[in-house]
């Protein structure tokens, strides 16, 4: 793992979020470097007003960090930052792309990669076809990316491991607290065939705001996202429209496939 103190500690300040944090990155390159700037070359970034960089040029690295990246050692959770390799290629091309993610175990397949998503009050009919979708999907080489929740997320997930292919979770709570409880089977077994990623803080819960979030990676980390049994508000189904809006694939499973 690199020196991923200055990355935490400059995510801390608060007035940067996600769509600051890259418009530094990109004018300094690096955390280190925005964390030695002068605060007349901060100021120069849109965004970074008098008080943020002050703040930042204050920056102590508080003991909840250095409590953070202990944690993540622990429990051998891995630190992939938006200049790594490993970090999801297509995330570098979105305007809010969180600067680091956590990861248990390694990411591959990210590349070719697809969302199955859907409700969490699925229909039996529901999820046997996200199970048969995912198990072709991944049949096929392509890695199925899923939230983990309750009803289609969950069988998206079984249905890529049914075919020994990879399944990537993406989680609205840190990955020290498996949500819902009930699938901490499920997120050991993805972890033994893919990688559940999060860029939360380890032991966050899951908090509502975290959802949209979550689902804003889920649809545009991938190629295209499938959606299975969503109502017209969900959550997913606006995050797919706003990854079509970029350009990815936005597909929907309109009823039963069966034959009559």
């Amino acid at each position: 793992m690199e020196n991923i103190a200055p990355w935490l500690a400059l995510k801390s300040v608060s007035g940067v979020g996600n769509h600051l944090y890259k418009r530094l990155l990109d004018q300094f390159q690096s955390p280190e470097k925005v964390l030695n700037a002068k605060k007349t070359e901060l100021m120069m970034v849109a965004g970074v007003s008098d008080r943020i960089a002050g703040k930042i040029l204050g920056i102590r690295f508080p003991d909840h960090i250095k409590k953070e990246i202990e944690l993540a050692k622990k429990h051998q959770f891995r630190i992939i930052t938006f200049l790594d390799p490993e970090y999801p290629p297509l995330l570098h091309h979105i305007p809010d792309p969180p600067p680091y993610i956590y990861v248990k175990v390694r990411l591959e397949g990210t590349d070719q990669s697809v969302a199955v998503v859907g409700s969490r009050n699925a229909s039996s009919y529901g999820k046997s076809m996200a199970i048969r979708l995912s198990r072709d999907l991944a049949s096929l080489g392509l890695t199925i990316v899923s939230g983990m929740a309750r009803g289609i997320d969950t069988a998206a997930h079984m249905g890529a491991m049914s075919a020994k292919g990879k399944t990537i979770a993406v989680l609205g709570s840190g990955l020290g607290v498996i949500y819902p409880p009930e699938n901490r089977r499920l997120y050991e077994e993805i972890s033994e065939n893919g990688a559940v990623i999060s860029e939360f803080p380890i032991e966050e819960g899951p908090k509502a705001y975290n959802f949209p979030a979550r689902n804003r990676i889920i649809s545009r980390m991938t190629l295209g996202t499938l959606v299975v049994e969503a109502t017209p508000i969900s959550g997913y189904l606006l995050s797919a429209r706003l990854a079509g809006a970029q350009g990815r694939e936005d597909l929907a499973v309109p009823g039963s496939l069966d034959p009559a």
